[in-house]
């Protein structure tokens, strides 16, 4: 075998080698599985606690979280297998900067779709101060007694697409009160309460995740970009009443 022959030979059987090798590690890697965990996203590797009420007033006239609120809420955004929803008008008619908050939609929690509560039932009990809010046309009405009755042939499957059952659904609005009446009315139409929760109030949000819709500029003149909100707005003029 001459000089060129046996270069041919070596190289030949270095490419066997390497092609050996190869196949060797392949077959570990199908063969061998990882001991590290897969990974997920925070908010889904983040064990939901059951609904719990806080003590205090937050908890007996709003039926406020205590785990999962405004002060917690940012560990358990972006999970797929829950909705969030800020139950708040973009402007509301009732006075709730008599109260401290913004009859405007002034921000919300990224995340978040508004829905305006208003427009789901007839809303009664606000503090006087506020006065009264949206007396338009609402997908339900609830009478003295608690009853509720849909006011169109598909209100309750609105509500269903809007609040799906599958899903933990986080409500949230500006002072915690729209979102209380939002969950006692779903429980009252049958949703689970253990998969439903009052985060409270935005006007108390000092999360991570804010997204600002008002701002002020140095004139003093407010703004507001009602533009970034992902609203739900209820075309009553398309729906077929009962």
């Amino acid at each position: 075998m001459n000089t060129k022959q046996r270069k041919i030979s070596a190289l030949t059987v270095g490419l066997l080698s390497a092609v050996v090798v190869l196949i060797v590690g392949l077959v570990l890697a199908l063969t061998i599985k990882p001991s590290q965990a897969p990974v997920v996203s925070e908010g889904d590797a983040t064990t939901l606690p059951a609904p719990e009420i806080t003590d205090g007033v937050r908890g007996e006239q709003f039926g406020v979280d205590k785990n999962i609120n405004e002060e917690t809420i940012d560990k358990y955004l972006g999970r797929e297998d829950s909705v969030y929803r800020d139950m708040r008008m973009l402007i509301d008619p009732g006075n709730y900067a008599a109260i401290g908050g913004d009859s405007y939609l002034s921000g919300y929690v990224k995340g978040f779709e508004a829905v305006p509560f208003p427009y789901i039932v007839n809303v009664s009990g606000l503090p006087d101060e506020v006065g009264s809010t949206y007396t338009g046309k609402t997908l339900f009405t609830q009478n003295d007694n608690g009853e509720v009755k849909a006011n169109y042939v598909d209100s309750l499957k609105i509500l269903e697409d809007l609040f799906p059952k599958d899903k933990n659904i986080f409500l949230m609005c500006g002072g915690a009160g729209y979102a209380g009446m939002m969950k006692n009315l779903l429980i009252k139409l049958g949703w689970d309460a253990n998969k439903i929760y009052n985060v409270g109030g935005y006007w108390f949000y000092e999360g991570d995740n804010n997204v600002a819709v008002k701002s002020t500029a140095a004139d003093g003149t407010v703004t507001y970009a009602f533009w970034k909100v992902p609203y739900h707005e209820i075309d009553f003029n398309r729906l077929t009443a009962k």
